[in-house]
């Protein structure tokens, strides 16, 4: 080829394909709503587009509600003078050095403090989790994000949220304040699994295992592994690993607080 002859045209490369998100195809509003009769569906939106501030709202509310009832039922004093008397290292402590403590717990800003625990308890619950599907999915190879597998943690725990306050309230307002057990009811009334035959106080490692096999936790258990399917494109016996992983990390907390604290 000599320098006057003309180069062959060379037609330009294609622009870049860029790759449009998928458009979630329900409200924010739907999917809260939709997780009780359809949960697949619902699980596959959220994987269109990540959302969790509403269904991480009404859970939280769910045991704020709980908590207040609880308290308005029982009493604030009550209450603190039974986690003293069930703390073992309070047992031989003086009755006027109990009383200031009881009186210290039960003051205004105690009062504020312990109605504020709650919603900052379950936002770091609520990070931790989706964090902990994130990083199972991944391993397990999966495609999801921190977002993503926030959304199933959250979801998951959403439906669950709202019948045990249902259920609760219901046999809090049927109960008298005196049958009560401060003690174990303040985590719920209702023990809807083969932990209602075993006495906390008496057998509290027993108790603690059987607490997970609680219908509460089964139906949280049974939507995040949809949840895990549907967002991060597992198998189902990927999902229900990473699930029933996490779940033995929480019994495993619970049997050590057992034995620490009775």
């Amino acid at each position: 080829m000599t320098e006057n002859e003309p180069q062959e045209f060379q037609p330009p490369p294609p622009p870049e394909k860029i790759e449009e998100s998928p458009t979630p195809q329900m409200s924010e509003i739907g999917t809260v709503t939709s997780i009780f009769i359809e949960p697949g569906k619902t699980f596959e939106d959220l994987n269109r587009k990540p959302r969790f501030i509403i269904a991480g709202f009404l859970s939280i509310l769910c045991i704020m509600i709980f908590q207040v009832a609880f308290i308005q039922k029982v009493g604030f004093e009550k209450i603190a003078r039974a986690r003293i008397e069930a703390n073992k290292g309070m047992a031989d402590m003086p009755k006027e050095q109990k009383e200031a403590i009881i009186a210290q717990q039960t003051g205004p800003v105690a009062k504020y403090i312990g109605y504020a625990v709650v919603p900052v308890f379950m936002v770091i619950f609520f990070v931790v989790g989706g964090l902990l599907y994130w990083l199972g999915a991944m391993a397990l190879g999966g495609r999801s994000t921190f977002g993503r597998g926030l959304a199933v943690w959250i979801y998951s725990g959403w439906p669950p949220a709202l019948l045990f306050l249902i259920s609760n309230l219901l046999v809090l307002f049927l109960k008298d304040p005196s049958e009560i057990e401060i003690g174990t009811n303040q985590q719920g009334l209702v023990q809807a699994g083969p932990a209602m035959l075993v006495s906390a106080k008496a057998q509290p490692v027993l108790h603690a295992l059987l607490s997970a096999l609680d219908l509460f936790q089964i139906i949280g258990w049974v939507l995040a592994a949809i949840g895990l399917q549907k967002v991060a494109k597992l198998k189902a016996g990927s999902a229900w690993t990473i699930v029933i992983l996490i779940a033995l990390i929480g019994v495993s907390l619970r049997v050590v607080s057992a034995l620490i604290f009775g």
